[in-house]
């Protein structure tokens, strides 16, 4: 025979007692202390409470630690995680700990102690609710993080201003480097900062391209023996630049583009300082490279 279900007055009544005790631990309510607390009350009773509670969005449930912790929800909070179950919120918190570099499914089940359709069922109900959202890795391509639905994914996700799709831009690249050398052609020199206002300013592209994303461009330049460097004087035809400033100018002498030494593609790869034995950009599955050793 089924146990007969809780009165609504005795659930109402542990409702009033969970919120007190959440109230009185602002920093977050223990599983440990609930439990001591509420001793006196069934576990139907107090399963039943906390279920509405979290149901009605009026509280947080999160994991810390092998431990479960209870948070009141401001009214803001009550909105947005209305209708989430416990499983949801466990999960929507892992994701947020992860910020914008995301995890992966298999992460979210050892997080969360959830089981696979648990964390399955849980993405779809907070990518319906425009929580979070999934994003390809370049590291994993047959993988999918997922983040909170408002953060942009981090750079070692996307794998930054030169990847398009997951995929090597070396067409950008290319256009970036001869906009770049025709800069500084046209200049007879310039430094690094006047380069990249150059760029930004020309509108060959919406990418938000950093200071070391040029860095990396001119370098590649300098290596292609197409522009040297040279320390500013401050004076004469380095006026318009502080002194010991690092600038740019054309190569007096193109090195030869046939020979291995120049064709080394480490030497000339814009993501160079990126590239790690175990990281996104490794020599292990560098196509550049294993071409390079055939030379």
């Amino acid at each position: 025979m089924a146990a007969a279900a809780p009165s609504s007055a005795a659930v109402g009544a542990a409702i009033n007692r969970l919120l007190d005790l959440c109230r009185a631990n602002p920093n977050g309510l223990q599983q440990s202390v609930l439990d001591q607390q509420m001793r006196d009350v069934g576990l139907d009773v107090v399963t039943a409470a906390i279920n509405a509670l979290l149901g009605k969005g009026h509280i947080q449930l999160f994991q810390q630690g092998g431990s479960l912790i209870y948070k009141e929800a401001n009214k803001e909070e009550s909105v947005k995680f209305k209708g989430l179950s416990s499983e949801d919120m466990l999960v929507y918190q892992a994701i947020q700990q992860s910020a914008n570099q995301g995890i992966w499914t298999m992460d979210l089940k050892r997080r969360t102690n959830l089981q696979q359709p648990q964390v399955t069922k849980a993405i779809k109900n907070l990518e319906t609710r425009n929580l979070i959202k999934a994003v390809k890795s370049v590291e994993h391509k047959s993988r999918k993080v997922y983040m909170l639905f408002e953060l942009e994914p981090s750079r070692d996700v996307t794998g930054g201003a030169f990847y398009t799709e997951q995929e090597f831009d070396v067409e950008f690249i290319s256009v970036l480097k001869h906009q770049c050398l025709h800069f500084i052609l046209k200049q007879g020199f310039a430094s690094l900062e006047n380069v990249a206002d150059a760029v930004r300013k020309s509108g060959i592209t919406k990418e938000e391209l950093r200071l070391q994303d040029f860095k990396q461009i001119l370098d590649m330049l300098v290596l292609d023996g197409e522009i040297e460097e040279e320390i500013s004087s401050g004076v004469g035809t380095h006026a318009a630049l502080p002194p010991d400033t690092l600038c740019y100018k054309g190569s007096k002498s193109r090195i030869p583009e046939s020979s291995a030494f120049t064709s080394i593609p480490c030497g000339v790869c814009p993501v160079l300082h990126e590239c790690t034995d175990d990281g996104i950009i490794s020599p292990k599955t560098c196509v550049y490279f294993q071409t390079w050793l055939t030379f």
